[in-house]
């Protein structure tokens, strides 16, 4: 079942602060962004990409494979080195397409297997995309008769979904360069934990340029027996000064909103847990038990368990699910918040935008969420921003049929984003 972030079971993770270290603290160096031309940025305007979501529509058709990527979430991206594009999905839809009518009589493409059953779910993927924006190959696990997630399953059950990456050295100082992926992992659940109990941060390295799976390493563990209370770092990764500033959230079942926490690591030690380093409100610290939110959920702030961080000049720009806006607008509405350094303090909710959904005779349940910026698409000042859309039915009504039935309804949306000023 795929899962949608601001929902608790369906979340898709927030950030786990855990990890081990020294018992002293780190000065707190002077932060990126902190200028005197630092301004407030919010969403000013916006257009849709026809380009991008027609371009993983049309693959997600093709069946000249059928183990390939059909439809998937937790869109996340990296530019490769030489030039190509690595996006990296969560839950993963292959199999066949099939052109409409559906079963249902409806005009719409459909998913199913050669057999005629139920189509294949993974946690995860990634499609490969040509220096020209075109997708052309998908990474999977298994075989092609039977794949499984490209990042393996954890030992024991649970899964794995990939979230924020960064090209680095190999080592620090080193000519060659990898691929660092955070991962997710979250172990079985039951309960408001069905896809899984916050477990904890982990990094995954490919080679270049031939994008092998070459080991995961996990960076921070556990830090709280309340999984609730846990923290998922990934779900944005920003290069800034010398550094990668990591950003995540937790996940309390008990509220719509999570608090968005930020942690930091030297370039190009991404896989060294001793590098790590935890905002606590202060300074920066090495023990992930004491860090402390960046942003912390309350009335109508709060971020969604997955959301986007960027630069906007010398300003940092967050994107978010609008956790406090009450009802549906968790699933509809998307709001920014800005600082003028990752730990803050963070401005906002402000400059909302609704983003369009697919048309369905039941719009009611059609969500969108999990807004990601690519800013390696960025043009014309404009910020290209994806979003995941998913079909929540009424209470107990598994979603699988109506996915299926309707492939729009589990495919990423594309937007261009222009910014411009904010008051505090």
């Amino acid at each position: 079942m795929p899962k949608v972030p601001v929902i608790r079971a369906a979340a898709v993770a927030a950030l786990l602060l855990a990890g081990a270290g020294l018992l002293w603290a780190l000065p707190a160096s002077a932060p990126p962004g902190r200028a005197a031309d630092c301004r407030g940025r919010r969403i000013a305007s916006w257009s849709p990409d026809s380009r991008h979501t027609a371009g993983f529509a049309r693959y997600g058709d093709d069946n000249t494979r059928v183990d390939d990527w059909t439809g998937g979430d937790g869109t996340h991206s990296v530019r490769l080195p030489d030039g190509r594009t690595l996006w990296l999905f969560s839950d993963t839809f292959l199999d066949r397409i099939q052109p409409p009518p559906n079963l249902q009589g409806e005009r719409h493409r459909w998913r199913t297997t050669d057999a005629g059953d139920t189509p294949l779910l993974r946690h995860n993927s990634a499609v490969v995309m040509s220096r020209s924006g075109r997708p052309v190959r998908t990474l999977t696990g298994g075989t092609a008769a039977a794949p499984g997630p490209f990042f393996p399953d954890p030992p024991g059950g649970g899964l794995r979904w990939p979230v924020g990456a960064s090209v680095e050295p190999r080592t620090p100082g080193a000519h060659e360069k990898v691929v660092r992926v955070l991962l997710w992992n979250r172990a079985p659940g039951t309960g408001p934990w069905i896809f899984g109990l916050p477990h904890g941060t982990e990094v995954a390295t490919l080679s270049l340029p031939g994008l092998r799976l070459e080991g995961i390493t996990e960076t921070v563990g556990r830090t709280s027996a309340d999984p609730g209370r846990r923290v998922l770092y990934g779900t944005a990764a920003v290069r800034a000064g010398g550094w990668t500033y990591v950003f995540g959230g937790d996940d309390p079942p008990w509220s719509p909103a999570s608090s968005a926490y930020a942690a930091r690591v030297p370039d190009g030690r991404l896989a060294d847990r001793r590098s790590w380093q935890f905002w606590d409100g202060a300074r920066w610290r090495r023990q992930a038990g004491r860090a402390r939110p960046v942003l912390r959920a309350g009335g109508r702030r709060g971020v969604g368990s997955a959301f986007s961080v960027v630069r906007d000049g010398p300003a940092w720009l967050l994107f978010t699910m609008d956790t406090g806006g009450g009802g549906a607008a968790g699933l509809r509405v998307l709001a920014t918040y800005w600082s003028c350094s990752p730990h803050g303090p963070w401005h906002g909710p402000d400059g909302r935008l609704t983003p369009p959904r697919p048309p369905a005779p039941d719009p009611q349940y059609v969500a969108a969420y999990n807004p990601q910026v690519h800013p390696e698409f960025t043009a014309n000042a404009e910020f290209l921003l994806s979003y995941d859309i998913n079909w929540l039915g009424p209470p107990g009504v598994p979603p699988d049929a109506r996915l299926n039935g309707d492939v729009e309804l589990y495919r990423p949306r594309f937007l261009r984003v222009r910014t411009g000023p904010a008051g505090r």
